[in-house]
């Protein structure tokens, strides 16, 4: 591999990384539209928006993930991918079906979490408001 013929490309979520390795084509959707970015490509940064990013290696393979919005910061030949959620999916075809199992369960973690911390706060107001009567 020549120099300037691959970007190194990390994709992160909030507690760990989706993907780390080499690319030689990244495809994403930005607010502003789609774009693509090769290994000379200028530095840019982007704001991303719920899409399939589509990574292609040199060796053809292209590698399929849903995300949620994010930013992209490529320099150089590093490119950095910070989403929210993110899946892989092992095809075009298959993907929707693995977003949407699993961007639910998280939902439905993120709505019981919420619920949760509500209930902490109720509590919390309760024990305040009865600490303040007068006895």
């Amino acid at each position: 591999m020549t120099q300037g013929a691959s970007m190194h490309v990390r994709v992160r979520l909030p507690t760990r990384i989706l993907y780390a390795g080499d690319a030689g084509h990244v495809f994403a959707v930005a607010e502003n539209g789609a774009f693509g970015l090769l290994p000379n490509h200028a530095d840019y940064v982007a704001s991303l928006v719920a899409s399939v990013l589509i990574l292609r290696k040199e060796t053809g393979e292209e590698l399929f993930f849903g995300i949620d919005q994010g930013l992209l910061v490529k320099r150089g030949p590093e490119v950095d991918i910070a989403v929210r959620r993110g899946v892989r999916g092992d095809s075009l075809d298959t993907l929707s079906e693995t977003v949407a199992t699993v961007f639910t369960e998280v939902d439905e973690a993120e709505r019981t979490a919420r619920t949760a911390l509500s209930r902490l706060e109720v509590g919390i107001v309760r024990q305040l408001s009865e600490l303040r009567k007068p006895v």
